[in-house]
């Protein structure tokens, strides 16, 4: 699994014009992207690593500090450029293989004691944030 972390003052998600998802204070947004190996074991361990991240102020971490999370999916995240122009997207699992470990990092999240908030699997997501540091991390399990 792989992920993009970034500290936030705030961050939303919309789909088709109406807010699904937002953290309006300190915490992460976190893109994750499932490749085809991937596995619930797999998706416990992310979840407790962005839990643990210690990116925020004053090197605190979401748990330290009870900030928020805004997880989106994003299968892009597995897109290959190295050849040509056009990306590939076979590194990318599939949407049932994809949207059921995404989830499993949501409930992994909040059975950690997280305040997580999503977008919606699979839809034509608008994510507005505002990156504070900039702090942007790339997490792979």
């Amino acid at each position: 699994m792989r992920a993009v972390a970034q500290r936030v003052s705030s961050a939303s998600v919309m789909v088709d014009g109406a807010t699904v998802g937002a953290i309006d204070e300190p915490g992460l947004l976190v893109l994750v992207g499932v490749t085809h190996t991937d596995t619930p074991a797999e998706a416990a361990k992310l979840a407790a690593k962005l839990w643990g991240l210690r990116i925020l102020h004053g090197e605190k971490s979401c748990s330290d500090v009870s900030a928020p999370l805004l997880v989106i999916s994003q299968f892009t995240l597995y897109g290959d450029a190295r050849k040509g122009r056009r990306p590939t997207w076979q590194a990318a699992a599939p949407g049932p293989v994809a949207e059921p470990l995404v989830d499993a990092v949501v409930s992994e999240l909040r059975a950690l004691g997280a305040q997580v908030q999503t977008g919606i699997f699979g839809a034509d997501m608008k994510v507005s944030l505002v990156n504070d540091g900039p702090i942007t991390l790339i997490v792979e399990v």
